[in-house]
């Protein structure tokens, strides 16, 4: 409504200017004031200066309140129950807002609408009232309502100006609302990007919620990770405090639905198994790329609780914090493989360890596990290791690794098989010779140990040294130096020494065949490589390791081993290790014609050749080709009677060793070069049958 000019007024210029004036500083004081009961009575200190009145009330319906201002004499007013305890909608400003009507009533004593209101207004003195809605052409946010101690105190031009303070406050106030709720759309959108643990955050988004939308109770119920439940996740309710748990039905739906709902305090009261009784209800989808993650939900005591307006306030929440659950539900991955990717990483280390350093040791048996966690504690440490163990087992391997995860890998890896080079050319072979040193020596020669200076030498069947030359060798280690041969001049080596055997050293000892000083020298840190037939579980990745390199080699396609062929594979005993089952699986590549692998199982001997013998010898007891043959044949019969006579024992003074007269770790050795077994099983066997 356009203001009126002086004319049309019946106020002096003067006086109307005063009015605009006085208006102007409420349209302010209404854009900077966020507390709307703070704000209604300074707006009445001002009002009260260009417009009679002696009671002013406000009403806000979003909030749910009737508010009243009193003058003298009339404050005592404010502590008596007169006018709060009329019910909101039979109020003469409910009627107003409702209507959006403006209403004067001149007569109080004469209105008969609304008789609780003239009951209780008259007992106040008050004579005459003047009703306005407050509203702008989007929405209505409440009434005002001017009440006088003078009959018909408001005239035709006072209707007139009150109607434009009563528009000039409506959009002041709407303007201060969508302030306000920009201003907390904001900080929710600055709490999300500063803070990601998203229990602290919502709960902080619920409590400014709650007090900005002045309801009972404001929460964000979220799916459980665990069993995709819906569980209320942070609330904040005016009275009480809320634990965690199952989310209401209706919520369920809606997050189900992903369409809002309002419940009237009837509909939430018909699921008496929700946690907000004697609420109303509001609640919306938090909704994000068409993925629906959680529900918020805002419970009010109110009637008339929710407009037109807060469903879209309430929308636009709802997108802020949908984003704040994404974010945090991306931070909540990333961390959780963060995490994950360090734990994996020290798997990563080893298996990249594994692949570098171990990638020609196949198997994962708890005995070869061992093993390698054994090179991996000496390795850097740069002291002499001695490997034992059977042939065939991967002594040389297990050097390679030492060396590749030792800080020497990075030189040379000098290897010598003691046992494949003559005796008189073996000392030539580890500290070289000079021109003229021998006949045939026509050049001068670089030895082993110089050629692995700061490097590592690996010296396999170190037992086959012959004493006169274990001297030299212990000199080397224990000093780093020597001479070449037919030299005098001293040679430095910084050389990491790995000795290996598949004999007794410590035996050797006993029989002056080894000398004890270079054997303790060598000892430093044992390591014991197991026989195959003491990790079988290893058996199916080596022989498919073998197939596959062979048949590359061999240009060949085989993707089947037969069950039965790895069956006898896993039971035959492999008196020649991995070296044997490296040359079985070779051969049998080399005979299968089609993709299946063929191997001669008939060849493969059980682990227990006879049950009926108690000792079980795996070597070939067919014809001799060789005196040597003839004389190990020899040789295994005697262990073998003595062996029987002894019922199987080794030491004692009645056991085999004594009756042959050797030490036991002599014949233990020979047991083990010859291949004899004790089989306890067939002496149990031989012991019935003997009864």
């Amino acid at each position: 409504m356009p203001a009126p000019n002086d004319s049309q007024s019946g106020v002096p210029g003067e006086d109307l200017a005063s009015r605009y004036e006085a208006l102007a500083r409420i349209a302010e004081l209404i854009r900077s004031h966020s507390e709307e009961k703070v704000l209604f009575q300074t707006c009445a200190s001002e009002l009260h200066q260009v417009v009679a009145f002696d009671g002013l009330s406000w009403l806000d319906p979003a909030a749910n309140w009737v508010q009243w201002h009193f003058l003298e004499p009339y404050e005592s007013a404010l502590e008596a129950p007169a006018v709060r305890d009329i019910p909101i909608e039979e109020t003469v400003a409910w009627w107003v807002y409702q209507n959006q009507l403006p209403i004067v009533i001149p007569f109080i004593d004469r209105e008969t609408s609304f008789p609780l209101v003239v009951e209780r207004v008259s007992k106040l003195g008050f004579r005459s009232l003047c009703a306005l809605p407050l509203s702008t052409a989007h929405r209505k946010l409440g009434s005002l309502v001017f009440a006088s101690h003078l009959d018909d105190s408001y005239s035709h031009q006072d209707q007139q100006f009150l109607s434009v303070v009563a528009n000039q406050i409506a959009v002041a106030l709407d303007d201060a609302r969508a302030q306000a709720r920009l201003r907390l759309l904001l900080d929710i959108t600055n709490r999300i990007v500063t803070k990601l643990e998203l229990r602290d955050l919502l709960h902080e988004i619920v409590s400014s919620l709650r007090h900005f939308m002045q309801c009972d109770s404001v929460g964000v119920a979220l799916p459980d990770p665990e069993d995709g439940e819906l569980r209320r996740y942070a609330v904040d309710h005016a009275e009480f405090e809320m634990s965690v748990g199952s989310a209401s039905e209706r919520a369920k739906d809606v997050f189900r639905t992903g369409k809002p709902l309002i419940a009237t305090k009837e509909e939430v009261a018909a699921y008496p198994q929700g946690a907000l009784t004697n609420l109303s209800l509001c609640l919306y989808p938090l909704i994000i790329r068409e993925r629906v993650l959680g529900v918020l939900g805002f419970g009010t005591s109110r009637e008339i609780a929710y407009t037109k307006d807060d469903f879209s306030f309430f929308g636009q929440v709802a997108n802020q914090i949908a984003l704040a659950v994404e974010n945090s539900l991306a931070y909540g991955q990333v961390s959780e493989l963060k995490d994950k990717l360090k734990q994996e990483n020290v798997y990563l280390e080893s298996e990249i360890r594994s692949e570098l350093y171990f990638e020609e040791i196949v198997g994962n048996s708890e005995s070869l596990r061992c093993v390698l966690q054994e090179i991996e504690t000496v390795a850097p440490a740069d002291s002499t290791v001695l490997i034992y163990g059977e042939t065939g087992t991967g002594k040389e391997l297990i050097a390679r690794a030492l060396h590749n995860l030792s800080s020497r890998k990075s030189n040379a890896f000098v290897k010598l098989n003691c046992a494949a080079i003559p005796t008189g050319l073996l000392e030539s072979e580890l500290f070289g010779h000079e021109k003229g040193a021998f006949t045939g020596a026509i050049t001068q020669r670089v030895g082993r140990f110089e050629l692995a200076n700061r490097g590592t030498i690996f010296l396999d069947e170190v037992g086959e040294i012959p004493l006169e030359l274990q001297p030299k060798l212990l000199r080397v280690l224990q000093e780093r130096e020597f001479e070449r041969l037919g030299s005098t001049c001293t040679v430095r080596s910084d050389a990491r020494l790995i000795a290996a055997t598949n004999r007794d050293l410590k035996a050797m000892v006993g029989e002056q065949r080894f000398r004890s000083d270079l054997y303790y020298r060598l000892n430093v840190f044992p390591i014991r490589v197991p026989s195959l037939r003491e990790r079988k579980e290893d058996i199916p990745q080596l022989v498919r390791h073998f197939v596959k390199e062979f048949s590359r080699r061999n240009q060949r396609v085989i993707d089947t081993i037969p069950s039965e062929t790895m069956q006898a594979l896993v039971r035959y005993h492999w008196p020649g290790n991995i070296r044997e089952l490296q040359n079985v699986i070779e051969r049998a590549v080399i005979i299968s014609r089609g993709p299946v692998l063929n191997v001669a199982i008939a060849e493969l001997a059980p682990e227990v050749a006879s049950a009926s013998a108690p000792f079980v010898t795996t070597a070939n007891s067919g014809a001799h080709e060789s005196l040597q043959e003839m004389l190990e044949e020899t040789e295994r019969n005697q262990i073998l009677r003595a062996l029987e006579k002894a019922n199987g024992v080794v030491a004692g003074p009645n056991g085999a060793a004594a009756r042959l007269g050797v030490k036991r770790s002599t014949l233990q050795l020979r047991m083990q070069r010859l291949g004899i077994r004790l089989s306890r099983t067939a002496i149990d066997e031989r012991k019935q049958t003997a009864q």
